[in-house]
């Protein structure tokens, strides 16, 4: 059983999915600032996003000035990336599982979810992007999406989650991949 460990002003732990399809994940982590079981107050969703920047900016110094915009993952990516841009004053995006005809389309995927597909619109060459993620367990949908934003001409500066559970390999993956990746809190293996 993971153990959970917490830096305030988040808390998460590992629950059983129920009524889950076959391609789905049977465990979803969930935290504090998703609102599933607590409303969250304005504020605390503030001073994580302040921590999230004040991370971020010690692993790339130059994140501010650097960085064109945030890209968060529909749908657990949206409130991080809304508190990490609050935060840093930078513009954000929402790639959303949405198949579009807009310009710039780059298509990855989410393997572990019902429906996989997930599309960034507006991506071109030489634009840097920092990507945002609620939670990151084995990493692989962020590494899908770094692959394809390469593949676009962009170039992804870093991943920044909420939680990442350790005992998955993301961190591992993500480096092979040169992308470093800065987390809020993590889930470990229970000693």
């Amino acid at each position: 059983m993971a153990k959970t460990f917490a830096v305030p002003p988040l808390s998460a732990r590992v629950v059983e999915r129920l009524s889950i399809g076959a391609t789905s994940r049977r465990e979803r982590v969930i935290h504090s600032l998703d609102g599933l079981e607590d409303p969250v107050r304005p504020e605390v969703l503030a001073a994580a996003g302040d921590l999230l920047w004040e991370r971020l900016r010690a692993q790339l110094p130059h994140a501010g000035s650097t960085t064109d915009f945030l890209l968060g993952l529909d749908a657990g990516g949206i409130v991080p990336t809304l508190a990490l841009a609050a935060a840093s004053r930078l513009p954000y995006k929402i790639a959303w599982k949405l198949h579009l005809p807009l310009d710039g389309a780059v298509r990855f995927c989410e393997p572990h979810a019902v429906r996989t597909d997930v599309f960034a619109y507006g991506i071109t060459p030489g634009q840097r992007i920092i990507l945002v993620d609620d939670e990151v367990t084995t990493g692989q949908t962020l590494a899908n999406l770094t692959i394809r934003l390469r593949e676009a001409g962009a170039e992804p500066l870093a991943a920044v989650c909420l939680v990442e559970d350790t005992t998955r390999g993301a961190r591992t993956l993500l480096g092979s991949l040169t992308l470093p990746l800065v987390s809020l809190t993590a889930i470990e293996a229970a000693p």
